[in-house]
């Protein structure tokens, strides 16, 4: 078996006289101290990070005290219906039944921020008022999407509201679904 010759030499053994060996130091690194270092800042990050925080949006709601409701101006108001389907209808002002077939629209999400922007531009801020209603056939996603598109659109907190919808609005979504074949 072979082996080699690690001993530190004298010099006098195979190279002659006066001729030295270079001595051979360990390459053996113990990493112990630096596992237990790894250990300890893990264990720090782990006790001194604070997870993220959900944000949420703030929403003024309106108040049940029927003495204390808000009046809107059916001039400043716009009424956002949110049906199945990702359909959106919506009216301004105050929906009379013999109006309702002029009045009551059908758009989508894509173009409803340029309808809620032109309704912004028109009416002054004082009068202002977005009332969103969502049909019991909307999903949750609608109601996030249109409170996004008020706040993408920069429409104050205090001028939309999330309200009950009514039984003719609701007729009214559930006739206009069926005309248009929306399932």
């Amino acid at each position: 078996m072979a082996e080699m010759d690690t001993s530190s030499g004298g010099g006098h053994k195979k190279g002659g006289p006066g001729v030295k060996k270079p001595k051979k130091l360990s390459t053996r690194v113990d990493l112990t101290p630096m596992v237990d270092l790894g250990f300890l800042l893990i264990t720090f990050f782990v006790f001194t990070t604070t997870m993220s925080k959900p944000t949420a949006m703030n929403m003024n709601e309106p108040k049940d005290d029927p003495d204390n409701q808000l009046k809107v101006k059916n001039s400043g108001a716009m009424t956002i219906l949110l049906g199945k389907a990702d359909q959106v209808y919506y009216y301004m002002g105050e929906l009379t039944a013999e109006g309702a077939s002029q009045q009551f629209k059908s758009t989508n999400y894509k173009d409803i921020r340029q309808i809620i922007l032109d309704k912004k531009k028109a009416t002054p801020l004082g009068d202002l008022m977005y009332i969103i209603k969502a049909d019991k056939e909307a999903v949750f996603k609608n109601g996030i999407d249109i409170l996004d598109e008020m706040s993408i659109n920069a429409v104050p907190p205090g001028h939309y509201a999330e309200v009950d919808i009514s039984d003719t609005e609701a007729q009214l979504i559930k006739l206009t679904e069926e005309a248009n074949g929306i399932k």
